[in-house]
């Protein structure tokens, strides 16, 4: 009997000679899986291409499996898995109990660290993928956001093939996707999640912005059949403006992949915008739509600032709606800002990261590098993106200035109960951002008052009121770019001072000794 440990890839191979192979992958019914406990799975059969269809299934329970194909009675048995691997180990990602962050589902509180590498699993050799991610994992990072179609970024793929043709009739090309599958296995098997972008929509080219409805759902749902069984998350749109393209398209989209509330995957969905837009208004009703992911961009204008600390990712914190809030998009390393028109660095870099971690319920950020997500193995202008100019090979940059930074943000967070930290701006008696938002200060409470953590990006001085912290609290500074960690005294009033060592960027920490929940 064939044997897999829990957690891990199951994949059944048959052949149908008399299948349709349009690549409409709802020809054939869904393939019926039981469990142990006798809990009925059913799992999309994908196209492989020829006569010969897969379905991959991640079984969550140890013992005897059991399924059907053709008649014919088959079954696997799943073992407990012993490995150190962490995606394994832990499980799928959920929503929190209290639905403001991501948890595993052995009840671990996530705190999401994503990279973005669009074109990673679209350009990379075998060999560079696992270099990256096995580079990645080290420097803390848990998720990877790619593509696995086309898009502005990328016309063809190294074979010169497209993931579909338009037709009509509209028709997979199964040998593209691939050439593609033992990338997106490795992302788990390094011990990261898999962020998978299905319809990329900004311009005309992009798929989600250009196929039908009928179209756009095959592709979406051949993609959900044929990587829907590896940990991770679901980006129905990427880059879109949602309400350009149409709001009703993607909320029947996401309907018809995931089901309505109540009825839908298990695995979490959320959409990745366009720069400065906000869609969780739009689709706050929609069941399938877990968490919301927003895209701050690479703007560096007071306008732009101002959108991040004072706009919707702001005020949707304030207001605690019962979704994880993430920046999926902030200001990427080496990106050529639209206003200044000079390379974002690791200071950009880091500012977005500590604002948008302190300004919603923290919950996790994204990291992004020009030279990363093109992932260009020489010297060259990026596909679709003139303003960027020529960017350097993809392995310059793996270990960059501003991907420690992100390093040293994790590490700061793991370090404190950070699933409990909420923006706290109450406790500014001031805000130095009134006036220029590059100087906002955001703050952040713990909900038991033992801990908070106030982001200075210009240094100085500060008052705060301190009157919500457990007291006598331990103070100190935290250099967000080199780790260094100074004492700050003690906390004990229900105001004080608080002096940086300089006028660069410094995080502030006050954990409790006090009495508290």
């Amino acid at each position: 009997m064939t044997e897999v440990a829990c957690g891990m890839v199951f994949e059944v191979r048959w052949l149908r000679p008399s299948a349709d192979r349009s690549g409409e992958v709802s020809t054939l019914p869904p393939l019926r899986f039981i469990a142990p406990s006798g809990r009925e799975h059913e799992v999309i059969p994908f196209w492989a291409g020829g006569e010969v269809w897969k379905a991959r299934i991640a079984p969550d329970e140890i013992g005897t499996w059991r399924y059907e194909i053709d008649g014919r009675a088959e079954s696997f048995l799943v073992q407990t898995y012993s490995g150190e691997n962490p995606v394994y180990r832990r499980g799928a990602l959920v929503l929190a109990a209290d639905r403001l962050r991501l948890a595993t589902a052995d009840g671990q509180p996530f705190f999401w660290l994503a990279d973005t590498a669009w074109n990673g699993v679209l350009r990379a050799e075998a060999a560079d993928w696992d270099r990256y991610l096995e580079a990645r994992r080290e420097q803390g990072f848990n998720v990877i956001q790619f593509v696995v179609t086309p898009w502005r970024g990328l016309e063809r793929d190294a074979a010169g093939e497209t993931a579909f043709e338009d037709g009509p009739p509209f028709r997979i090309n199964p040998s593209f996707f691939e050439r593609l599958d033992a990338k997106v296995a490795a992302i788990n098997a390094c011990g990261l999640y898999a962020a998978t972008v299905m319809l990329w929509g900004l311009t005309p080219s992009d798929p989600g912005y250009r196929l039908s409805d009928a179209d756009g759902l095959a592709l979406a749902r051949y993609i959900q059949a044929r990587y829907g069984a590896y940990q991770g998350v679901w980006f129905l749109g990427g880059d879109a403006d949602y309400r350009k393209i149409g709001l009703d398209k993607w909320k029947q989209w996401g309907r018809g992949l995931f089901g309505a509330r109540h009825e839908r995957s298990a695995k979490l969905v959320t959409l990745h915008p366009c720069g400065i837009s906000w869609p969780a208004t739009d689709f706050a009703d929609e069941g399938w739509y877990d968490f919301i992911g927003y895209q701050s961009g690479h703007g560096d204008s007071e306008e732009h600032l101002r959108w991040l600390v004072g706009g919707p990712p702001a005020l949707a914190g304030l207001e605690a709606r019962k979704r994880p809030i993430v920046n999926l998009e902030p200001n990427y390393e080496g990106f050529i800002s639209y206003h200044s028109k000079r390379k974002l660095t690791d200071y950009e870099v880091r500012r977005a990261a500590w604002w948008s971690c302190l300004l919603a319920p923290t919950a996790g950020i994204t990291y992004g590098c020009n030279e990363i997500w093109n992932w260009g193995v020489q010297t060259e202008a990026i596909v679709g993106h003139a303003e960027c100019g020529r960017v350097a090979p993809w392995h310059t940059m793996l270990d960059s200035s501003g991907s420690r930074c992100m390093t040293l943000l994790r590490q700061f967070f793991e370090r404190l109960p950070w699933w409990r930290l909420r923006p706290a701006p109450q406790m500014l008696m001031r805000q130095p951002g009134l006036e220029q938002a590059d100087a906002h200060v955001a703050v952040a409470l713990a909900d038991n008052g033992r801990v908070a953590v106030a982001y200075l990006p210009k240094g100085g001085s500060l008052l705060l009121r301190t009157d919500g912290l457990n007291r006598p609290s331990v103070a100190s500074w935290f250099d967000p770019s080199e780790g260094r960690t100074f004492s700050a005294g003690v906390i004990s009033g229900t105001e004080c001072t608080l002096e940086a060592p300089d006028k660069r960027d410094w995080v502030w920490l006050a954990a409790g000794q006090g009495p508290g929940g």
